[in-house]
């Protein structure tokens, strides 16, 4: 009986396809993870972007009024294919001469097996306009 109860233990048929099992799933998880994280960095350059282009629009002469600015930020923005893309806010402070452009973006993640959280992307930037 102990002969082949050896023999058994020294079969190495199988061995892996046992390993090849357990690894795949945490490998293919791994990855996946990758792209969602990969997914929120390109959103965010995406919002900085469309705020950076907004900057660009506000500081001409005569200075765009604030629905140019909005839509400049939508039709420029990239990487929020499957987020909540939040209206931008913009004030305006007269006494300093600036403005504030605020953009919301809010992403949820998902990682195969688990929900990932809900990731919320606020940008601000303050444009200083000319005289």
């Amino acid at each position: 009986m102990t002969a082949r109860l050896n023999k058994l233990r020294a079969n190495a048929d199988g061995a892996a396809a046992v390993e090849f099992a357990l690894a795949v799933p945490i490998l293919v998880s791994m990855i996946w993870g990758l792209f969602q994280i990969g997914m929120l960095f390109e959103a965010n350059a995406g919002v900085q972007n469309a705020l950076g282009m907004a900057a660009r629009e506000a500081t001409i002469w005569p200075t765009p009024n604030d629905t140019t600015l909005a839509n400049k930020i939508t039709s420029t923005k990239f990487g929020v294919a499957n987020g909540t893309w939040g209206t931008p806010t913009i004030d305006t402070d007269a006494a300093a001469k600036t403005k504030t452009i605020t953009v919301t973006y809010s992403q949820p993640t998902d990682f195969l097996f688990i929900s990932g959280p809900t990731v919320t992307i606020t940008k601000s930037k303050v444009i200083y306009l000319s005289s």
